[in-house]
């Protein structure tokens, strides 16, 4: 945890935009690739490329590039997903039952394991891998059963500290929140916040300034 702290978090994100980027370049059958190639795809400077590499070891070779697929292997490790991680959804609303549809999440070694809800109504519904939507009494337990690491957070923003708390002392260690709302969670949680709205404000700062 040390580690990634002092790393930058737009870093790590963007070791995951390069991994991607070297899972297309694999099924095309590419074997090398430069900095310069990676850094066009993202539109970013190819020193930012090497910088944020940089952070973890030396990787690639003067004149000839970064090999794709030992590149590729290397950032499964620091990403962590050389390795199946599970995960529990908490609202089985159109957001919630769209996330454990999502095939991404699978082929991206996330095993959405259940989901839960409050709504009696939505209680034996089976959503995907999922499986049936579980009343929120279940939860703990199946955290700890199944042995989850990962929360999703996909209920309204009145709802989501509660959650969270139940989540937490569930055991859960990680948590994706869409909720709109800031979470309070001890210091050894991860929190990602996903606000939607957030990514259409930026597009429409730069909307703004156009005729």
């Amino acid at each position: 945890m040390g580690e990634e702290r002092k790393i930058p978090k737009p870093t790590i994100k963007r070791l995951a935009v390069y991994y991607r980027c070297l899972s297309e370049m694999i099924s095309e059958g590419k074997m090398y690739v430069s900095s310069k190639e990676l850094a066009k795809k993202l539109k970013i400077k190819s020193s930012q490329v090497r910088k944020d590499l940089s952070y973890f070891g030396e990787f690639g070779k003067r004149g000839v590039g970064y090999n794709v697929r030992s590149l590729a292997t290397e950032l499964r490790k620091i990403l962590g997903i050389d390795r199946r991680w599970r995960v529990v959804i908490v609202g089985a609303g159109n957001l919630g039952r769209a996330i454990a549809n999502y095939p991404g999440l699978y082929r991206n070694r996330f095993d959405v394991v259940a989901i839960f809800d409050k709504d009696p109504s939505k209680f034996g519904l089976v959503i995907g891998a999922a499986g049936p939507v579980r009343p929120m009494e279940e939860l703990e337990s199946v955290v700890k059963s199944k042995k989850v690491e990962i929360g999703v957070i996909a209920v309204p923003a009145q709802a989501a500290q509660d959650v969270v708390e139940q989540l937490v002392k569930a055991g859960v260690k990680g948590i994706v929140n869409f909720a709109p709302v800031t979470l309070h969670v001890p210091g050894n949680v991860i929190v990602e916040d996903v606000d939607i709205t957030v990514l259409f404000k930026a597009i429409t700062f730069h909307l703004r300034k156009r005729p």
